[in-house]
């Protein structure tokens, strides 16, 4: 036998039952000829409903379609009808609000079309002079209308971008063209499974032999990469990154116009075999980037590396884990890397109870990792305990010699795992000081914001002193959750919080802090801007808020030609930096 797949699915009450054979058997010893078979036995499949709900309005036209032989063309018909059942069994079945679609990408999380550039934006008030350069933005924007779950996070990765030169502006926004993308765009269709919307339970299993089922058989290719890109931006080495944590980074090039184009999925130069999270830590002295890779099906299930200024790599250093965890975001200081080991990990088997594997572990213990920037071995990290401490960002880190401790700011999230999972508690997002003491190898954790029950999530300090003691952080405010309707300045030293409110029905996303021309001092430290995009769910407008970082006075408003939808995380690029790009 040359090789052999079978799948069958069955169950209780209306799941239909499919067989698929699909077999390379060699009709004699000697002869070259193969022989397909096909099996199919799918009963009570709806004869009106499409194998695939219609496409968005962001979907483009299906292009260059495959050419398959006997053989795939069989195969496609075997799948696609195993996965109709697969669909029409799901339809009875209630989706938890954290993978319905209809929750998920409702309202203005629901995805736009792509946008050619637009010039000469109306601009209500003065963009200050110093600003020059382009802002990116990045965010989930699906492409197709999902056929089962979808959460926020399994989205395309779209780029806005609003390219601001001599106080005027232009705006445009692309997909940042993923091998899966590119390939569900030739199909008209997604067959790529959703990482955390449809991988849960038994269907989730069944997707995944889907998407093995074609692979196999040739009808997709699986050996580029899965991921979304959809999450981080970095500027690094005069390349734009966009990244999610499950595969490699894209690279991406601004034009001179401000348009955004896809250079393509980006190793390092073939340094880099696994995939990067989305948050490296850029060090603002040495230049250095620093990064985490997890790995959720086999060990090691995480690791460390950095890149040296001129992009070369360090030598990967596995750091050992009892299971494999989510770890979307770390911490640099000065000299150490910060790693948390939390207690919300991935649980495969799970899915074989129905239940998804992503999940809280109440039995660990959270910890905290203190490694040397230049640790060649793992038994070089110091690692302390530290319960109710999990962050799904980390604002900042820095040393604190004359205590010997590690000081960490970040919002302490609870429940756990209520991003992923329905849960029946309030979410609650608690900006917070730890402290690791160094040599007693204790931790302690206090609410920065003593009298106020506020839920601060992303944001960002002043990139020109990451790993070094800040004073400030500007964060959203996600009042009412998920929605963010402003932003806090908080000092992190007395706990005064200053807050920004869109006022009305206006939403925005992270606060972007650009440095201004002076960093040099701690006085100066909050000298920037903060840059918002901001969606009137009334009037259906969106608009780029530029406010003094200050005084948080609103400095301009840039008015965009079409919606926004709300995103993640962002970067801007100096005007400089564009001439730079490779």
């Amino acid at each position: 036998m040359v090789s052999l797949l079978t799948m069958s699915m069955c169950g209780t009450k209306t799941w239909p039952q499919a067989q698929i054979d699909l077999g390379f058997r060699p009709i004699k010893r000697q002869s070259t000829k193969i022989k397909c078979t096909v099996q199919i036995d799918v009963k009570e499949l709806s004869q009106q409903r499409p194998l695939f709900t219609p496409r968005t309005t962001a979907t483009p036209p299906q292009h260059n379609p495959l050419r398959l032989n006997i053989f795939q063309k069989a195969a496609a018909i075997a799948i696609n009808a195993a996965e109709r059942a697969l669909i029409l069994h799901e339809q009875d079945i209630p989706l938890p609000k954290t993978a319905d679609p209809s929750v998920q990408i409702a309202g203005n999380y629901s995805p736009v079309p792509e946008a050619p550039v637009r010039s000469f934006l109306t601009v209500e008030g003065t963009i200050p002079d110093c600003i020059d350069g382009v802002y990116v933005r990045n965010g989930a924007n699906p492409m197709f209308e999902p056929i089962a779950g979808h959460h926020l996070f399994d989205g395309d990765g779209m780029v806005h971008a609003v390219k601001i030169t001599n106080g005027s502006a232009s705006y445009a926004c692309r997909f940042t063209k993923t091998e899966r993308l590119v390939q569900e765009k030739r199909l008209g269709r997604p067959v790529f499974p959703k990482a955390i919307g449809e991988l849960h339970g038994h269907s989730g299993i069944a997707r995944l032999m889907l998407f093995y089922a074609r692979g196999l058989c040739g009808l997709i290719n699986n050996q580029n990469g899965v991921g979304v890109a959809n999450a981080g931006l970095v500027y690094f080495n005069n390349r734009l990154l966009a990244m999610s944590e499950d595969d490699l980074p894209y690279e991406l090039k601004i034009t001179q116009t401000g348009d955004l184009q896809t250079v393509g999925r980006y190793d390092f130069s073939g340094q880099l075999k696994s995939a990067m999270i989305a948050h490296p830590k850029l060090d603002p002295v040495t230049k250095e980037l620093h990064a985490l890779s997890y790995n959720v099906v086999k060990k090691p299930y995480l690791k460390y590396f950095s890149f040296s200024p001129d992009g070369v790599k360090s030598p990967e250093l596995e750091i050992p884990l009892e299971t494999p965890t989510m770890i979307h975001d770390f911490a640099i200081t000065e000299n150490f890397v910060v790693i948390p080991d939390q207690q919300v990990v991935f649980k495969l088997g799970e899915m074989i109870s129905g239940k998804s594997p992503v999940v809280f572990d109440g039995e660990k213990v959270s910890r905290l990792g203190i490694m040397p920037k230049d640790a060649t071995e793992a038994s070089q990290i110091i690692w302390v305990n530290s319960p109710e401490t999990f962050c799904f960002h980390l604002w900042n880190a820095w040393e604190s010699p004359e205590t010997e401790e590690i000081v960490v700011i970040g919002s302490c999230m609870s429940p756990a795992d209520s991003i992923f999972n329905e849960r029946d508690e309030s979410l609650k997002s608690v900006l917070s000081e730890i402290r690791i003491n160094l040599r007693t190898r204790e931790t302690t954790r206090r609410a920065l914001l003593v009298n106020e029950d506020v839920n601060l999530e992303i944001g960002m300090v002043n990139r020109n002193r990451l790993g070094r003691k800040t004073r400030f952080a500007f964060l959203a405010i996600a009042d009412p959750w998920p929605k963010v309707s402003g932003f806090a300045k908080v000092d992190l030293f007395t706990g005064e919080m200053k807050k920004y409110i869109y006022g009305g029905d206006k939403y925005g996303g992270e606060p972007f802090f650009l440095p201004g021309s002076t960093v040099n001092g701690e006085e100066n430290e909050d000298d920037g801007y903060i840059f918002c995009h901001v969606h009137d769910e009334e009037k259906e407008t969106s608009e780029l808020q530029i406010i003094n970082a200050v005084n948080l006075m609103l400095e301009a408003t840039i008015k965009l030609p079409s919606r926004v939808p709300y995103g993640f995380h962002g970067t801007f690029v100096d005007s400089s930096e564009l001439v730079d790009q490779l």
